[in-house]
């Protein structure tokens, strides 16, 4: 369910809001205790602490549920019961609840991640939900839940980027975390196939995460790795390549000593003139015992080419605006330009607008646009549709798009500065916000006319063609039968478009 990082509770927490651990990340170690008093010598250590690489090392994929007891979604997700269905068919062998034809491979640890819940009669239903350790009379939970201290809470939410309630993730027996989200026991445990199989040869590496920039504009680029440790001993060397259409473009090599499970990033050597595409990365190192972890694929994207240096970054979000925010990076990694934060409610749409921003860029240079969601599920749908667009000067749509994930990363070079580029058109676009019609006034000079007015992804809404116009001119649209939401309208004459945004409310 969506956005609950933003009650006031969680914010007291001081946690940060960061998107969750994206897929392929090192989940951290802990350490919690079951608040459960049936529990209490039934851990892993006779106090009943539950330390989640103590299970992983045994070879057991966990599932971990980061709730709050005030939150109602996790409060239906804690009912329906698949984490104790899955927890009694697969859980530890002699555990508390767990049936006696376990597959044994599986662990389930739930954790209070409000750290402001510093009262833990709140999960026996003193000024929660409901009763969170026996939800019915007489179904007491069996796998252990945690209401850690607020510090430790804090520290979890932190290591683990819980940016919404309630986050699970499965963490396989080599560390490796991916968010699962509230499904049933079945599907949670049909994830669990997705792990690689406990360490076992003494040699074993994988690659697990391409961390190269997944755009590049021009000139070399430089590929990396993250390779894992899978054998029971120290790895001491590996080989990385990088492969284009079946031609080595690129290697790189790891030497030290990376203990089991233990990751490494491998940076390798610079790709020549290149300009994006799909490549492929191989790890390999003497004696290994299974190639099928060694590779994965990735695809860089390339930049979009010689676009104007005059760029406005239009944005309508789902109700949800604070968690978007945009950038404009150099190829020196500086912020040029960036948003976030100053929004219109539109009311009953469900959706807020930004005012659009004009950003005057260098001419012959490299940048990247990025637009990031805190939550993981862009600016569409189910709250409202949103969508973005970055447009230059003429008109060239450079990124645009709604359901992002977390990132959508774009990478363009402007063209040189020409004087086209100087004689951009005199336009107003009024009244902005507009609400029966939008009129555009400009002037002309003994010549051919376009107006347009166009959605953010380039869709004409109206337009007129005009001949032979000279002087003031004004042209206007019904905003009768336009949707609410953030639009583009054009002025073109002799191939030079000159584009202002305009509100619809």
């Amino acid at each position: 369910m969506k956005k609950l990082l933003f009650s006031a509770a969680m914010l007291l927490a001081g946690v940060s809001a960061n998107a969750q651990l994206a897929p392929g990340s090192i989940a951290p170690n802990f350490t919690v205790t079951a608040y459960q008093p049936w529990l209490s010598t039934a851990g892993s250590t006779s106090n009943g602490s539950y330390s989640l690489y103590s299970y992983l090392d045994q070879g057991y994929t966990v599932f971990l549920d980061v709730s709050a007891t005030w939150c109602g979604p996790c409060w239906n997700y804690h009912l329906n019961g698949a984490l104790e269905d899955i927890y009694a068919a697969h859980g530890p062998a002699g555990a508390p609840g767990v049936s006696s034809t376990t597959t044994d491979d599986v662990m389930v640890i739930w954790i209070e991640g409000d750290g402001q819940t510093a009262d833990a009669t709140m999960l026996d239903g003193s000024g929660a939900i409901g009763n969170w350790i026996e939800p019915a009379a007489g179904n007491q939970i069996q796998f252990p839940m945690a209401n850690p201290a607020s510090a430790v809470a804090n520290q979890i939410n932190n290591d683990y980027a819980i940016a919404y309630f309630p986050t699970i993730y499965r963490i396989c027996p080599n560390r490796i975390i991916e968010e699962v989200g509230q499904l049933g026991a079945a599907a949670l445990y049909a994830t669990v196939s997705a792990c690689p199989p406990p360490a076992s040869a003494p040699a074993d590496v994988a690659a697990i995460n391409y961390t190269g920039a997944a755009v590049h504009c021009e000139g070399a680029y430089t590929p990396s790795v993250n390779i894992q440790n899978n054998g029971t001993s120290a790895l001491t060397s590996a080989t990385v390549t990088i492969t284009q259409g079946g031609t080595t473009v690129s290697t790189g090599t790891y030497s030290g000593n990376l203990a089991t499970y233990g990751v490494a990033n491998v940076t390798c050597s610079p790709i020549a003139n290149f300009t994006g595409g799909a490549l492929t990365v191989t790890v390999t190192t003497a004696g290994d015992a299974s190639a099928a972890n060694n590779g994965m694929n990735t695809t860089v994207a390339a930049a979009s080419n010689a676009v104007s240096q005059y760029v406005t970054v239009n944005i309508t979000t789902d109700r949800y605006a604070s968690e978007t925010s945009w950038v404009i990076k150099n190829s020196a990694g500086a912020t040029v330009a960036q948003g976030g934060g100053n929004w219109t409610d539109l009311g009953a749409n469900g959706i807020t607008v930004q005012a659009p921003q004009l950003v005057t860029l260098n001419p012959s240079q490299c940048y990247t646009f990025e637009i990031a969601d805190t939550y993981g599920d862009g600016i569409c749908c189910s709250y409202g549709n949103g969508a973005y667009s970055l447009v230059d000067a003429n008109g060239t749509t450079i990124a645009s798009g709604g359901e992002f994930a977390s990132l959508d990363t774009r990478a363009f070079k402007t063209g040189a500065l020409g004087m086209d580029e100087l004689a951009t058109i005199a336009m107003n676009v009024f009244p902005n916000p507009a609400s029966s019609e939008v009129n555009v006034s400009f002037e002309a000079t003994n010549n051919d006319y376009a107006v347009a007015l166009m959605d953010l992804q380039g869709r004409v809404i109206a337009a007129k063609n005009m001949t032979n116009l000279n002087g003031t001119q004004v042209v206007s649209f019904s905003t009768e039968n336009v949707a609410k939401g953030s639009y583009i309208v054009t002025v073109t004459v002799d191939g030079l478009t000159t584009t202002k945004n305009v509100v619809i409310k």
